[in-house]
């Protein structure tokens, strides 16, 4: 498991393109700076369509949606055929490209445990495109697709479950991070780019223009998404061995979460306490995890 670092230890040289195409207040712009200044320069970052997609500076191999897995692979493998194992093959994808349409494509390389880093941007819906829903949208936010009205409460499903489902194919290294908590998120990445074989990070990266709240409110946004334990911080090693990052005394209830975002405006108490029980049962099926080490389903 990674160790913690201290904020002097965040690396200095930069690795992005500020600001790039991002909007003001952007989460995964941040994601790429801080994920990108722990992987230092001998990197080949891929990406596919995705929001921001112009903010490092790393040689970067682009292709479709559902070709990520495989542009992964062959670069991998391609680099351990002239015996370069100096250099990482990375992944920086959003939610769509690894929770939905580039999910077959990842799903094979981490059965095959392709020697591979995607790290996924969550921002919780297709923002590039005019925020659609993607399963990584929660219960009740409004999108583009999953407006308010007579029979419409924004989204109806949770939100797919993919650190565990990506675990499941027991691979060496899944990890959650937030742009709220750097010294933490640096820390993994650190840690698994030494790692042989398939890697994930899922860094929460709140979106300011999808999830409608002020661009200057971004990282207690996030925070807050860690403290209510709606966006835990963890990390599960070969399909099991499981710990928590980050273990409050008490959670913070989920209203410091969803009040500050318009997407989630329109929930009746009845709904925010939905959203509460759903976190608190995790919250303790997580605890009983970290406390056994082992995933408890």
């Amino acid at each position: 498991m990674s160790e913690r670092i201290t904020r002097a230890q965040i690396p200095l040289s930069e690795m992005t393109i500020t600001p790039g195409s991002a909007c003001q207040g952007c989460g995964a712009a941040l994601a790429a700076r801080l994920a990108f200044k722990a992987l230092g320069p001998n990197v080949i970052r891929h990406g596919i369509p995705c929001c921001p997609d112009s903010v490092t500076m790393h040689p970067r191999a682009g292709g479709v949606f559902e070709g990520g897995g495989a542009m992964l692979t062959g670069t991998a493998r391609g680099l351990r055929a002239i015996g370069r194992t100096d250099v990482k093959a990375v992944g920086f994808y959003g939610d769509g490209g690894t929770y939905d349409i580039g999910f077959q494509g990842l799903s094979a390389a981490a059965e095959r445990n392709e020697n591979i880093f995607v790290i996924t941007k969550d921002n919780e819906a297709y923002m590039n495109t005019g925020n659609q829903r993607s399963s990584a949208t929660p219960k009740y936010a409004i999108t583009s697709t999953t407006p308010v009205g007579p029979k419409s409460r924004g989204k109806d499903v949770q939100k797919k479950n993919i650190p565990f489902i990506f675990a499941a194919h027991y691979v060496p290294y899944v990890g959650t991070a937030s742009v709220g908590y750097p010294e933490d998120l640096i820390a993994k990445v650190n840690y698994a780019k030494e790692i042989e074989g398939f890697r994930m990070l899922i860094i929460q990266s709140p979106c300011p223009v999808g999830w409608r709240f002020d661009p200057a409110k971004t990282i207690e946004v996030a925070r807050a998404g860690v403290q209510t334990g709606i966006w835990p911080l963890m990390e599960i090693e070969d399909g099991q061995t499981f710990k928590l990052n980050y273990k409050p005394r008490e959670l913070k209830p989920v209203t410091e979460y969803l009040k500050p975002q318009a997407r989630f405006r329109h929930m009746t108490d009845s709904e925010i306490n939905e959203i509460q029980e759903f976190t608190t049962n995790r919250w303790q099926s997580l605890l009983k995890s970290d406390e056994s080490g082992q995933i408890v389903i």
